[in-house]
């Protein structure tokens, strides 16, 4: 299914959720919105959902409009962060819940329910746990149930608020896996709001980042993260050394560094640096002194701090890093770096 969402706004009272939202959803694509809390990522969701409606523009979805239906006519699922489960009801139950309410002929057979509800099970790897109560589950268990009972009425688009933001980090990684699977598996256009940068860049196809309300950039992941449109993308997505300074003559200099800024007008600007883009000695290096050395696994930070007095972190093999010392100078040097007029 696809949806087009035009030029979207939403306010509750004198403040704007929305502010003139436009975004193209491909049919079978696994979109994330991805933004700060506040940014207004929940409130689209539940407007393509209908669970919110626009002030104006409008939500199409196959070429329909659908502005003003309500979810069940939209046929979407929806998975919310805290699951939702019926206590008192079999993980059998819970996911057979969407079919077992229908009415006269759009109700299956009980053979034909109990059919769906052990491929979902299956799918989400639940198999011969139907006879449990969500009591009697994990988190991660209860949020498969979840997902599958969302499943379970074939919905058009699978919407997703913050589905593993109850979790712990071991389980939310292995459950982004799994949904990238079962997304895979049912080919369901799918939506999902995450604060995570990471959960975003890791599972979905594209990402739409949002800030006050509005889209500050559709892309792919390495889209938004090596080709930011904006400050607050590249300040958002990813680490970055974020330097205030000027641009003048197609030079951007601050905080003791200098950076070759083609194509920025002359004026204030700001320029970030990823901390792996930085490396030790190189062309038109800039002085620092380091203050302390981290060692994770196969990197070292360097925090440093340069003759401006601006506080730096780099990223270098370990091998790089295991003669220096603190207080110690160094040069350092980056072929890549960000730059966005204030």
């Amino acid at each position: 299914m696809t949806i087009s969402i035009r030029s979207v706004d939403k306010r509750f009272g004198r403040y704007p959720a929305l502010n003139d939202v436009s975004l193209e959803i491909a049919d079978g694509e696994l979109l994330a919105l991805l933004g700060p809390s506040g940014s207004g990522k929940t409130t689209l969701l539940r407007t393509i959902a209908g669970l919110e409606f626009p002030d104006a523009g409008q939500v199409l979805f196959g070429g329909e409009d659908v502005t003003y239906a309500s979810a069940a006519k939209r046929r979407v699922g929806f998975v919310f962060q805290q699951y939702a489960l019926f206590k008192h009801m079999t993980v059998a139950k819970n996911v057979a819940f969407g079919l077992d309410v229908r009415k006269g002929r759009e109700k299956p057979s009980k053979a034909d329910i109990t059919k769906r509800v052990d491929e979902l099970l299956k799918l989400v790897e639940l198999d011969g746990l139907g006879g449990r109560y969500p009591s009697q589950l994990s988190g991660g268990q209860r949020q498969r149930v979840a997902l599958s009972r969302a499943l379970a009425v074939s919905p058009s688009v699978l919407l997703l608020d913050e589905p593993f933001g109850a979790l712990d980090a071991t389980v939310r990684k292995s459950l982004r896996k799994e949904l990238r699977r079962i997304h895979d598996a049912t080919g369901v256009t799918t939506i999902f709001v995450t604060h995570d940068q990471e959960e975003a860049m890791g599972l979905a196809d594209r990402v739409a980042i949002l800030n006050a309300g509005a889209i500050e950039q559709v892309g792919t992941p390495d889209e938004v993260h090596d080709s930011p449109a904006t400050a607050f993308v590249c300040g958002f997505v990813g680490d970055a050394n974020r330097i205030e300074g000027l641009v003048a003559a197609g030079v951007f200099n601050g905080g003791g560094v200098k950076l070759p800024a083609k194509g920025v007008a002359d004026g204030p600007a700001c320029a970030f640096v990823r901390p792996y883009d930085l490396a030790l000695g190189g062309a038109n290096a800039f002085a620092a002194t380091l203050q302390r050395v981290s060692v994770q696994g196969a990197v070292a930070h360097l925090d440093v701090t340069t003759s401006a007095g601006a506080a730096i972190e780099a990223v270098v093999a370990r091998a790089e890093a295991s003669n220096l010392s603190v207080g110690q100078p160094l040069k350092l040097s980056t072929a890549k770096a960000h730059i966005f007029p204030v």
